[in-house]
């Protein structure tokens, strides 16, 4: 099933959902990162996390989600824009990859405990104007959980979430997930039936692992809920890195260091945290930078 971004509305019934398969997308970040299982499932819940909530995005808006935790994973990111209109890319990566933890007492990775305790901010930004960003403390660790949370505390939006990965030890097997949001002017019994459908639902690797794509994991929570027009996405893994930003990054040392790079048999090296891509400059490419200051 290829990886794909589905959203519509169910008006009638004041809810809006978005489903995403992101199976291609996670298993590329972990093979990029070479992720261990239980950083494979966090990473890939964010980086689905991110998709779902760029549903939404039009022209150069961005979507960026943090969580800083106690957890041996200690900083996961992730975070979705437009590459076209029909297009989205996304990117994710934690602090340490190498985290794998037992499974918890319902047989599924232990992402809350590779978590821990700490905070998710969440930043809208686009190339004009200020980003906005909220932050509030993370309620579980499990991540769908904490997003759906966000929504409530900082938007004031009642929701469910629901990411997930499936692996195994020859890497991902599925990974998805599953954003509805109560619309405003809906009352109180919309938010309980909506929460009463998503409790009914088998995980949604369970459902993508078996086949479903968007469109099914979709209509399983809407149910008798009437969806409108759907918008379809393709989603891959993109990244936002340059070496024209390396080098604006490289002037930002100053004079003094940018010459002691230069007195460096390799000069300057650097590598994005996000596609693991690396920038070379040499001594006399490091010296030319420094005659632009």
């Amino acid at each position: 099933m290829p990886d794909a971004l589905l959203a519509a509305p169910a008006r009638d019934a004041g809810v809006a959902f978005v489903a995403a398969i992101t199976t291609e997308l996670v298993a590329d970040i972990r093979r990029r990162h070479d992720l261990w299982p239980t950083a494979s499932a966090a990473v890939g819940r964010l980086t689905t996390g991110a998709v779902l909530f760029g549903a939404g995005l039009k022209g150069n808006e961005r979507i960026s989600l943090q969580i800083a935790g106690s957890g041996p994973l200690q900083t996961l990111a992730a975070d979705a824009w437009l590459l076209d209109a029909h297009t989205i890319g996304a990117r994710g990566y934690a602090h340490n990859p190498q985290v794998d933890l037992p499974v918890d007492v319902r047989g599924k990775f232990d992402v809350a405990g590779a978590v821990g305790s700490g905070s998710l901010q969440v930043t809208r930004s686009s190339d004009v104007g200020q980003p906005y960003a909220g932050v509030v403390p993370l309620h579980s660790g499990e991540i769908g959980e904490d997003l759906a949370l966000y929504l409530a505390q900082s938007e004031q939006i009642p929701s469910v979430v629901a990411v997930g990965v499936l692996a195994n030890p020859d890497g991902i097997v599925a990974a998805g997930g599953l954003f509805a949001r109560v619309l405003p002017g809906s009352d109180e019994r919309t938010r309980i039936e909506l929460e009463k459908r998503a409790r009914s639902l088998p995980p949604v690797t369970t459902s993508i692992a078996r086949g479903a794509g968007a469109e099914e994991l979709m209509r399983d929570l809407a149910g008798d809920w009437k969806l409108g027009s759907m918008q379809s996405k393709s989603v891959k893994f993109a990244c936002r890195c340059s070496r024209e930003k390396v080098e604006s990054v490289l002037l930002g040392l100053g004079a003094d260091e940018l010459l002691e790079l230069t007195r460096r048999p390799d000069g300057a090296q650097a590598v994005c945290e996000y596609c693991k891509r690396r920038y070379a400059f040499t001594p006399p490419q490091v010296a030319a930078l420094r005659a632009r200051l």
